[in-house]
């Protein structure tokens, strides 16, 4: 009779579906729309999308040809009415939410000049929030890396410190 090997035979096991993908992920924007006092603009998901009544930050996806600036100066005049200027990138990552995976590029905006200030054209309402606060709402999941990233700028500029 033949022994068993000293060693375990290793086990196949499938890997969870969120662990691997071979979907190519939705390249969206999202905006970090910041007021001159320092708060960010959050918007409140419709009740009957996906994640409905979840805050956000602003965007959308990128159309083909569309550069993620491009699109995102697109989404907040189609969504919000105003008119923007991209400042500085974030950190981008990939989020997958099980139907679907995304690639999320947010950028630090400003209102352009002379633009009117944004309305809720598609999301329940709008708040201005201290960076301070945003823990404190119900964000999408994809929304929370962004976050963290602002709190990492925060803790690297704190408010009135000096050049």
């Amino acid at each position: 009779m033949p022994q068993a090997p000293a060693f375990p035979l290793p086990l196949l096991v499938p890997v969870p579906p969120n662990r691997v993908s071979s979907r190519s992920p939705l390249p969206v924007v999202a905006a970090v729309l910041t007021a001159p006092d320092g708060r960010v603009l959050l918007a409140q998901r419709p009740a009957h999308k996906h994640l409905g009544r979840k805050w956000e930050f602003p965007g959308g996806k990128i159309e083909p040809g569309e550069t993620p600036a491009a699109a995102l100066r697109r989404e907040l005049h189609e969504e919000l009415g105003c008119e923007t200027v991209v400042t500085a990138p974030l950190p981008r990552f990939e989020h997958d939410y099980g139907t679907v995976l995304i690639a999320m590029i947010p950028f630090i905006c400003t209102l352009a000049p002379g633009s009117p200030p944004p309305q809720a054209r598609e999301h329940l309402a709008l708040a201005w929030v201290a960076v301070s606060d945003l823990r404190h709402y119900d964000l999408a999941p994809a929304d929370w890396p962004v976050v963290a990233a602002l709190e990492a700028l925060a803790a690297e500029d704190p408010p009135g410190a000096q050049p």
